[in-house]
Parts: C-alpha cells; structure tokens; sequence
C-alpha cells in the first residue's frame, strides 16, 4: 500500500518524496505553496495506541471539514494523527485495513485542504452533505410531492454541484432523499423563533430512500454518526451505501 500511495502521488499531482529526515519517512508538498500534504512513515504500533509494538506504514493527511474528520475517526484504520496537529490532521494505516480507493480518495481531499485559498475554492471538487430537516417546521415531504425542485436555507459551505442528503429528524429520524444543489447563495432574510436564514439555495430530488433504509440508529450504529445538527460532511462508507 505505501508503494501504491507513492505511485499514486506521483502520476496524479507529478509531486516526488522527499526525506527530510533519512529515516525513510517521506514528505509530499503542495506545487502551489510547498506546503506538506502527506507524509508517509513508519511508526511502532504501540505509538498509535494499537497492541503490539511492531511497525506498520502510515500516511498523515490533512483534512478540513472537522465533521468529516470526526466521522472518519469512527472508522477502522483511521486514527487521530500521530506527531501532527490533531485538529487538522488524520493518521491512516496503510496495511489493507483502509481500502485503496479511500486512501486515495483522502489524499485527494488533503491535496485541497493544502491548497493556496483561491486555487482550493476554484478547484475543490463536488461535496456530499447530510443536512437536517426538522418535520415539526417544514413538511419536506409534502414539498417534493408537489415540487421536484425547492428553495432551501443555504447552508455553510455548500456550493452548487454539491450533493445534499436530507435528514427528516422526529418522529422519522432517518435520511430520506438525495438532492443535486443547482443553486446557492440566492439573498433571502427571514427570522422567526425556530430559523434565521440570510441565503437560500435550491435543491432539486434526485432519489428517495425507504424511511426504515438509513434511519438514525443505522447512521450511528454503522457509520459513526451522532448527530445532525446542521451540515456535515459524511465518511466514504455512508456516500457508499447512499449510492447503492
């Protein structure tokens, strides 16, 4: 797997390793600022939290959407980093534990999150979002029988080409459809005792889940999620089964 990380680096961001420390830990820096991206190295067990104390390979990367990084930590084989801000950066086994495609899915992410601010707010790739629809304020279910497309409260850091997945919280408490976001940052003011909202966007429905499909006991059962308070990033494994 690490061969696989260096292979993939080099022929996607033609970026070389370098070895600061003649250790055979290998840092990767952004063209744009020379700033790290990865760092790939090889760390005793015991130093991860893991039993045992032999060595396996690692790649630190950085991430940031903290609620990805939160729900990714849920995850088998990704760790709070090791000898890096813990905050900003994730520790990813490198011994088959991850897949391949998440590995490299996350190089990608840390690549961006590397990035000087105005090449990663043009190039930062399309985004999956779980955001909450409370029943109890907007019948969301009622709005697409009527409509296959609808405005929304714009949420922080969407973009158009995002994909929005709507959580439809009591009494259904589960993720119940999946939207393309066509439209953002549409001026609208509204505030009441429930919402404030400076900004809308639109969200056009493109599938519809069974409400026994991803309810709340699944997405914290399975995939580490908590809570959906407002819009949060999702871990590879949910974006998965999402799509299926």
């Amino acid at each position: 797997m690490r061969q696989a990380v260096f292979e993939y680096i080099k022929k996607k961001y033609r970026t070389s390793p370098e070895y600061p420390w003649r250790d055979g830990n290998a840092v990767f820096r952004h063209d744009g600022n020379n700033k790290w991206f990865a760092l790939v190295m090889g760390v005793g067990k015991n130093k991860l939290g893991l039993l045992g104390e032999e060595r396996v390979d690692v790649v630190n990367l950085k991430l940031d959407d903290p609620f990805l990084r939160d729900a990714l930590l849920q995850e088998e084989g990704i760790l709070p980093a090791y000898h890096m801000n813990k905050r900003h950066w994730i520790t990813v086994l490198l011994d088959g534990m991850v897949r391949e495609d998440t590995v490299f899915d996350l190089i990608d992410r840390s690549f961006m999150a590397a990035a000087p601010a105005k090449k990663k707010e043009k190039l930062r790739p399309p985004r999956e979002w779980v955001v909450p629809a409370n029943p109890r304020y907007y019948d969301i279910e009622r709005a697409f029988e009527e409509a296959e497309e609808i405005d929304w409260k714009q949420g922080r850091g969407v973009r158009a080409g995002d994909t929005v997945y709507l959580y439809v919280a009591a009494p259904v408490s589960a993720i119940l459809f999946q939207c393309a976001v066509t439209e953002t940052d549409i001026p609208y003011v509204y505030a009441d005792k429930n919402v404030a909202m400076t900004a809308l966007m639109k969200l056009r429905l493109m599938k519809r889940y069974r409400p026994d499909q991803l309810t709340f006991e699944i997405l914290k059962g399975e995939y580490g999620i908590f809570a959906v308070r407002g819009p949060r990033g999702i871990p590879h494994s949910l974006s998965e089964a999402l799509k299926r």
